[in-house]
């Protein structure tokens, strides 16, 4: 039997904290005992968190913070210093699709601001908190990726584009740390009932797809203390976490 996930003491961090699966991530780590700071845009989406996580008994501190704002994104690595002097969990969920298009139809404001939000603010937030995950006893970073990233779809060129730098930039960051406590990994959660997907797919039917509750239960356990695998992309496939490693 699997022992229960306890993370009492850990403080995570979680991106996109207001819906989708990054809510429920938020919703899961809390319920293990971590207290989440929680940072999105809405922040309606983010009390509606805080309703859930402290009726359930858990702790939240919500962070209202567009991720395009990289001095804020500093700002927040500065204050988790201040109030915890470390961090022990990073889950990098944030992202937006841009737009479903033609590579040479995508206009140049939309390409930006996907590699903004997906890429250059992702590359913001491991600078912030690297030193804080550093100090942890078994610091655990899960940075959010896509199929897409690997299979260059039609049409999806920025998406696909910002998730294999997001990946790229998770493996070597993983190599850095790899002699430290400091687990590094990416997490595919595949083809989910989000809004995102239903921009993306709009003539699917969602109630095909995994709902994202179910897709954080899977993502959650990479923030085990007791996680060994560094480097690695984690796949959801038929209702569990595949790992694999890219070629180096």
């Amino acid at each position: 039997m699997t022992r229960p996930l306890d993370l009492t003491g850990r403080v995570a961090v979680v991106t996109g904290a207001s819906r989708g699966i990054g809510y429920f991530i938020a919703k899961e780590l809390a319920a293990a005992g971590a207290h989440v700071v929680a940072v999105a845009r809405t922040v309606g989406g983010l009390e509606e968190l805080d309703d859930q996580i402290k009726a359930a008994g858990g702790q939240a501190t919500l962070v209202p913070l567009d991720l395009a704002d990289m001095a804020g994104i500093d700002r927040l690595g500065g204050a988790i210093h201040e109030r915890w002097g470390k961090l022990d969990i990073l889950v990098a969920n944030a992202g937006v699709l841009g737009v479903i298009s033609p590579i040479g139809h995508v206009e140049a404001k939309t390409f930006e601001k996907v590699m903004t939000i997906n890429v250059t603010s992702t590359w913001r937030l491991i600078r912030s908190v690297d030193p804080l995950l550093r100090l942890s006893d078994a610091g655990r970073a899960i940075i959010l990726s896509s199929n897409a990233a690997h299979s260059a779809r039609a049409f999806w060129a920025p998406y696909a584009a910002s998730k294999a730098a997001v990946e790229t930039m998770m493996r070597s960051w993983a190599h850095e740390t790899q002699s430290l406590p400091l687990r590094v990994n990416a997490a595919d959660p595949g083809a989910t009932r989000t809004a995102m997907r239903a921009q993306a797919v709009p003539g699917e039917d969602p109630a095909t797809l995994p709902h994202p509750s179910e897709i954080a239960k899977l993502i959650v356990p990479l923030a085990s203390p007791d996680l060994k695998e560094t480097g690695l992309i984690f796949q959801a496939k038929h209702n569990r976490f595949v790992a694999y490693r890219q070629p180096e």
